[in-house]
C-alpha cells in the first residue's frame, strides 16, 4: 500500500503560500520603508535571489510530491517556524526582503540580541530542513550550496549598506 500523498502535498502547500505572504509583506513594506526616505542596496542580486528560492520550491514540489512525511524533520521545521514568528515580530514593519537602510538605529531586540543575521541563519536552516521532511537529502545539499554563494554575496552588500549608514 502506497503512502498518501496529502501530507506531502500540505507541506508543500504551506510553503507555497507562506512564501507568497511574505513576499505580498515585504512589498507592503518596502513601499512604506521607501516612502519615509529609506534606501535600497543590492537590487541587481535581488533576482537571483528570487530564483534561487523559486527553484528550491519548485524542486520540493516536484520531487517531494507524495514522499512520506518524516516526523523528526517536521518537528524541526516546525521550530524554526517558530524562530520566523520571532524575526517578523521584532522587525515589524522594518521586515522586508530586500536591503532597504533606513536613517533610524538598527534593531538590537529579540533574535538581533544574539545573532547579527537570524533572518538568514533562518533561511540557512529552511533551505536544508524542509526538503529533508520529505527526504530530499540532494534537494537540501543542492540548495544550501547554492544558497551560500547568494548570501555571501548578499551579506557583503548589506553589510556595506549598513556600515556607510
Amino acid at each position: 500500500m502506497s503512502e498518501p500523498v496529502w501530507p506531502a502535498a500540505l507541506f508543500i502547500a504551506f510553503l507555497i503560500v507562506q512564501r507568497l505572504g511574505e513576499l505580498a509583506i515585504a512589498r507592503r513594506n518596502t513601499r512604506r520603508l521607501l516612502a519615509r526616505g529609506a534606501v535600497e542596496h543590492g537590487a541587481r542580486h535581488y533576482p537571483l535571489i528570487v530564483a534561487l528560492h523559486a527553484a528550491w520550491i519548485g524542486s520540493i514540489a516536484v520531487l517531494g510530491w507524495g514522499e512520506p512525511i518524516r516526523p523528526i524533520w517536521l518537528g524541526l521545521f516546525v521550530i524554526l517556524q517558530a524562530l520566523r514568528l520571532w524575526i517578523l515580530g521584532t522587525l515589524g514593519s522594518r521586515w522586508t526582503t530586500r536591503i532597504i537602510v533606513l536613517d533610524e538605529p538598527l534593531v538590537r531586540r529579540g533574535p538581533f540580541r544574539f545573532l547579527r543575521h537570524p533572518n538568514y541563519t533562518l533561511v540557512v536552516a529552511e533551505i536544508a530542513v524542509a526538503p529533508m521532511v520529505l527526504g530530499l537529502v540532494w534537494v537540501a545539499v543542492v540548495f544550501s550550496v547554492l544558497n551560500a554563494g547568494v548570501l555571501a554575496i548578499r551579506i557583503r552588500a548589506e553589510n556595506a549598506a549598513l556600515y556607510r549608514r
